[in-house]
């Protein structure tokens, strides 16, 4: 019989595998999009916007998943996710209409945040307290790597490829590595059975609240940052591009670290350092004016991403085993809530002043910098090792 760790060593090349393939699906799909809803589709921008909305649904039925894992195991619905992203890449290029691309994006979305949720889980169950925060970390390294690889793809093929043959290419990379996925079997029979039905748990509040706040401020990052860079300071798209890289680059390197970092430090002092490093960002963000120092400003704000992680693995110490699972899923829920309301409200807000934004982005900081310092945490040792 194998060991635990030779389990967890299976665990974890299993989900980086599909996390490669769910980073490839999802950038792929971005990259190629806007310039493929123009050019090809010919949608105009209130349809954009519809289906990027649209593309946020997944998100909030991810507590979904929860009832799922009833009929299908947790390792392969993410497996199963995973295939449905790039069914989704796929098949878009040969749907080039409005509704063609609501589908085809329905389909990936599902796949790429039921994954995510899976993985959130399954990285939690297998390895222990020690060891998350290392495999979230090396995760977002390969993500970054990966972001960085199809970037290069598209800017290389694109001029001898047209948009479908790009797709599928994308696509069909996907489906192999979920295929191969299925013919895995990286379970440890010993790991906490999880419940089979949603979990509410007022002791888990602070855990809500942060997720909560984690996704109200990644929906300023999201839906105005880059907004900001071409509105006020006149960035082109080459140069956006170029950021991309930066950013990406930079995580490749640093998202390990951030990870050590969780473990020798702790939860409450990496997140303390994040949402007060956050509140400089955010008030920057509202009063430079240097076009280089908004650009540090936007890099220093991506690299701050992969400080959520602490988030999760502070909810690990505290939880239940058995409640990992479906309370990835809730919280994956709760962090999409501000996907729908924050967007709306800031859009309304930039009309009176663009820096009102920034500036509820710095409030946020500093009601979650507030909150960390709730963060008390024991340890349980496993010995779990990749």
């Amino acid at each position: 019989m194998q060991s635990e760790a030779s389990f967890s060593k299976s665990m974890y090349i299993y989900l980086l595998v599909l996390t490669i393939a769910s980073t490839v699906g999802l950038q792929g799909w971005r990259t190629l999009f806007n310039n493929f809803a123009v050019e090809v589709a010919g949608i105009n921008g209130q349809q954009v916007g519809m289906i990027q909305s649209v593309r946020e649904i997944p998100g909030f039925l991810a507590l979904l998943a929860v009832y799922l894992i009833m009929i299908v195991r947790e390792h392969r619905l993410s497996a199963l996710s995973v295939l449905c992203l790039g069914l989704g890449v796929a098949a878009t290029g040969w749907l080039p209409t409005y509704t063609g691309l609501v589908f085809t994006t329905l389909l990936m979305s599902f796949g790429f945040h039921y994954y995510e949720t899976t993985n959130q889980s399954l990285t939690l169950q297998y390895f222990n307290h020690r060891m998350a925060p290392v495999v979230f970390g090396r995760q977002r390294s390969f993500a970054a790597a990966s972001n960085i690889a199809v970037a290069l793809f598209v800017f290389a093929a694109r001029p001898w490829l047209d948009f479908t043959s790009l797709y599928m290419i994308i696509g069909f990379l996907i489906i192999s590595m979920a295929v191969w996925a299925f013919f895995q079997d990286p379970v440890d029979g010993s790991a906490p059975v999880q419940r089979r039905h949603m979990v509410l748990r007022s002791r888990y509040w602070l855990f809500y609240l942060l997720t909560f706040l984690a996704g109200a401020r990644r929906q300023i990052f999201i839906a105005f940052s880059v907004f900001l860079l071409v509105k006020r300071f006149d960035f082109s798209v080459r140069e956006i591009a170029v950021l991309f890289l930066i950013n990406n680059f930079v995580n490749y390197f640093l998202s390990p670290a951030i990870g050590r970092a969780i473990v020798r430090f702790g939860e409450r002092k990496v997140l303390s350092l994040e949402y007060a490093s956050l509140i400089a960002v955010f008030i920057g963000y509202a009063m430079v004016q240097n076009r280089l120092l908004v650009a540090f400003l936007y890099i220093l704000d991506h690299v701050f991403f992969n400080f959520a992680i602490a988030i999760r693995t502070y909810f690990q110490k505290v939880a239940d085993p058995r409640d990992i699972a479906p309370s990835m899923a809730v919280g994956f829920t709760i962090n999409h809530v501000a996907a729908v309301v924050l967007p709306a409200l800031g859009g309304l807000l930039w009309m009176v002043d663009y820096r009102i934004v920034f500036y509820l982005g710095a409030v946020l900081s500093g009601v979650s910098l507030t909150a960390v310092q709730m963060i008390r945490t024991r340890n349980r040792s496993q010995e779990t090792s990749v």
